[in-house]
């Protein structure tokens, strides 16, 4: 019989409970130990999910004898710290997107796992989608010919007030590290490191961070338009084109269950690929492959894919001026 991956769930919000939920779907894993700041929360959210042991500090966490990997929930501000800690005690780590600050802090986390021998992966569920993985052969088969554009927004609306996650400088908010990160992605997957990168944002009158940006991705012989925004915008939906054809992903484009495929040469087919739970089940298998196969780095979501896309996400707040308090920049050796 397998012996089961033991997971540890930093932190204790949303994406944490429907991540534990989809864990739940899985038989080879179990998740054995969960820690928040607040020991009243972690109690309650492993009474909920009938989790054996409730921890008050990531110190704990990383200390636990009970826990092979950690799953790292917490907003963006609070990625890297935690990261390095549990690697350097010897856990591996599925840690949230936007990876971190910047591509700075990236690299260093990705130089620690590697240092301590410990597999690190950014949580990037959009790239372990079965529909996502199903477009990548089609335009690698040459479905639709050469990627000459691609055309992505998610945006979202609604009374969102300034202490929130989404809007607050301190937990590095903003639409851009939230909501960008996706099209960026899908751009990434797509056409690769651009040649140049340029971008205009509305800022927050409030809290000073981005309220909705759009991005511009210059190829030698494509162009990316991006946009994200938490003040309502264009339906959350991707349209990759080619010379031959276009790829439609619509609705809800980083988490679909398939994908419009359109020639130009006449006619349309739908593909499906649904994906299992809430979606997260994706990227949990891609994690236990790596760790039954002995491997540190992840296929679907490499380091270096993780990397370049922090660096799009660099050079655009470059370009519309956005800083956070109490951001680092690691100095690469």
């Amino acid at each position: 019989m397998v012996e089961p991956i033991r997971w540890g769930i930093l932190a204790t919000g949303g994406i944490a409970s429907t991540f534990v939920e989809d864990l739940a779907l899985l038989d080879d894993c179990r998740v054995t130990a969960v820690a928040s700041r607040s020991a009243e929360r972690a109690a309650a959210f492993a009474k909920k999910y009938d989790i054996p042991h409730a921890l008050d500090s990531v110190q704990a966490l990383a200390a636990s004898d009970e826990v092979d990997i950690v799953y790292v929930a917490t907003p963006h501000s609070h990625h890297y710290l935690p990261t390095l800690r549990l690697l350097e005690a010897g856990k591996h780590v599925l840690c949230e997107k936007a990876f971190a600050y910047n591509a700075a802090q990236t690299r260093t986390m990705f130089d620690v796992a590697r240092e301590h021998q410990r597999f690190l992966m950014e949580a990037m569920w959009t790239r372990c989608n079965p529909a996502i993985r199903e477009m990548r052969r089609a335009i690698k088969e040459g479905m639709i010919g050469e990627v000459v554009s691609v055309n992505g927004n998610f945006a979202i609306s609604g009374d969102i007030p300034p202490s929130h996650r989404l809007r607050n400088p301190e937990l590095a908010g903003g639409a851009l590290l939230d909501l960008g990160v996706y099209p960026v992605t899908l751009a990434h997957l797509a056409l690769g490191v651009p040649e140049s990168v340029s971008a205009e944002a509305v800022m927050d009158a409030v809290t000073g961070v981005d309220a909705q940006t759009a991005i511009t991705l210059k190829y030698p012989n494509a162009i990316a338009q991006l946009s994200c925004s938490y003040r309502g915008g264009a339906a959350n939906e991707v349209t990759i084109a080619g010379t031959e054809g276009r790829i439609e992903l619509h609705d809800y484009a980083y988490r679909p269950s398939g994908y419009t495929l359109v020639r130009y040469d006449g006619g349309s087919r739908e593909f499906e690929a649904p994906y299992v739970g809430h979606g997260y089940v994706h990227e949990a298998l891609e994690v236990h492959r790596a760790l039954r196969q002995g491997r540190l780095e992840s296929t679907l979501v490499p380091p270096q894919s993780t990397i370049e896309v922090m660096e799009i996400l660099d050079a655009v707040r470059e370009r519309i001026g956005l800083r956070y308090p109490g951001e680092t920049h690691p100095k690469q050796s």
